[in-house]
């Protein structure tokens, strides 16, 4: 069923607000001793985002332990091995 404003309800959810269901689906969360947390990280897709990485991966490949620091990152990496691809 549309609206006036031409967007479609859904059915059993007659009366309750965009805002009325994210509060219950929240609630529901945090009964399962959720809570929510935003975090900020890097947009890969800004200017100068892939120049910037490249610069930092040359200078720890030229780093005095840069054998040990990649040993660290393949410890610690998901894709260190071919089953989890």
């Amino acid at each position: 069923m549309a609206t006036a404003i031409g967007r479609k309800r859904h059915p059993g959810k007659r009366g309750r607000s965009a805002k009325e269901r994210v509060g219950r689906h929240r609630a529901k969360l945090r009964a399962q001793g959720l809570k929510p947390v935003q975090i900020w990280v890097p947009d890969t897709r800004a200017p100068g985002f892939a120049m910037e990485i490249r610069r930092q991966c040359r200078l720890i490949a030229r780093g005095p332990r840069d054998a040990e620091d990649q040993a660290f990152v393949d410890s610690v990496s998901w894709f260190d091995s071919d089953a989890a691809r």
